[in-house]
């Protein structure tokens, strides 16, 4: 199936494995929460027990240096694709006000980013992450 719209996550390579996949995780509620039409139906197996929905298109993952993700983030808010963002101090807080506020306290082109998530158009994410290489 082809779909109208594509869902990238690019994710810092030098990061430690378990934050990468917190980082993706947290990128991937952020796409579900703005697009609440890319989330499917309730899941339910053949004893009938029910499970949580799940986001019914695929997300592809890139790997990215600290300046791909700058690059990234200036391309899709160039193209108005606003993104979900994770920067490297969200690593330091526990609650999501904190990480808020550990964002709204840098300037952009300070942001110390680890990881970008957004939805858009295939064509629109395809220049978005033009040289980027899925995550390996």
């Amino acid at each position: 199936m082809q779909f109208d719209t594509k869902i990238a996550v690019v994710i810092r390579t030098d990061l430690e494995p378990w934050q990468k996949l917190n980082v993706a995780s947290f990128l991937a509620g952020g796409v579900a929460a703005a697009y609440p039409e890319c989330v499917g139906e309730p899941y339910g197996d053949g004893s009938g027990t029910q499970y949580l929905s799940l986001i019914g298109q695929p997300i592809l993952i890139y790997g990215a240096d600290r300046p791909a993700l700058s690059r990234a983030l200036e391309r899709a808010l160039a193209r108005n694709v606003t993104p979900a963002v994770y920067t490297e101090d969200m690593f330091k807080t526990t609650h999501d006000a904190a990480n808020r506020e550990v964002v709204r306290a840098v300037i952009r082109a300070e942001l110390n980013l680890v990881g970008l998530a957004m939805r858009a158009e295939r064509k629109v994410i395809d220049k978005i992450i033009d040289g980027l290489k899925f995550h390996s």
